[in-house]
């Protein structure tokens, strides 16, 4: 029989919305929106693990690292440092209603400026492995089709063509430019219209996105109103799959 499961992607901002003595701290609303998802995989980007001043700044900054906050209870949380800054360091995470069985890390970073790295969790799912990478990438177009030809690289030499794979995360990529190329690794996404998800108060484009090989697509929705819009910069999406 077929196994429906659901992906959701969501880059988070790193818990905070706003900037200077009007920013607020959202982490806390951003935990009942993950449960809300009710997502068998949750793919995150923008993932704080630390950082030292919002430490002080915020009173309620909780005491644990963003993807362990974020949890629901009885799934696993992996996360992976990107980025290295000043008072901390962020990254991609995923939280699993399945067992993970194991996890590694790229650097796909393009050049100095931007940290980027891909997450690749393999999972026991259903009595099946099944591979997920989380992306975040790079702001510069040039940047973004190297980074997808590292990608399409690494999945070729990472993952078993037998083995279903979902790459899922904050593709920067306005307009859909990046999907011929994913396309001619394997992965296909939803092709729907209208699955806008930047900027999360007034969606203009699509910047997220949930790729697939060796799964059947099911649907594909995005959740909106104002509370979504109030937690982070991006709205998150939601991909069904049967497995």
């Amino acid at each position: 029989m077929a196994a429906p499961f659901r992906v959701a992607t969501y880059n988070i901002h790193k818990g905070v919305q706003g900037v200077g003595p009007a920013r607020r701290l959202e982490i806390h609303n951003i935990g009942h929106a993950v449960e809300q998802l009710d997502a068998d995989i949750v793919c995150l980007q923008e993932v704080r693990k630390l950082h030292r001043r919002e430490e002080q700044y915020f009173t309620r900054w909780p005491e644990l690292p963003q993807h362990e906050f974020l949890a629901p209870q009885g799934y696993e949380a992996v996360y992976q440092t990107n980025a290295y800054t000043r008072h901390g360091e962020h990254g991609n995470a995923l939280l699993s209603r399945w067992p993970v069985v194991s996890l590694a890390h790229e650097d796909i970073s393009d050049h100095r400026f931007e940290q980027r790295g891909l997450l690749h969790v393999k999972l026991q799912a259903h009595r099946r492995l099944l591979h997920v990478i989380v992306v975040h990438l790079g702001l510069i177009a040039g940047s973004r089709l190297r980074q997808v030809d590292q990608l399409a690289r690494y999945i070729a030499s990472e993952v078993p063509r037998r083995e279903p794979v979902v790459v899922a995360g904050d593709f920067n990529d306005w307009g859909g430019k990046l999907r011929p190329r994913m396309n001619a690794a394997g992965l296909r996404d939803h092709v729907a219209d209208r699955l806008w998800t930047y900027p999360s108060r007034l969606p203009l484009t699509q910047l997220d996105y949930v790729y697939a090989r060796g799964l059947k697509p099911v649907s594909v929705s995005i959740p909106r109103g104002r509370i979504w819009w109030r937690m982070s910069d991006h709205l998150p999406l939601l991909a069904e799959f049967t497995l």
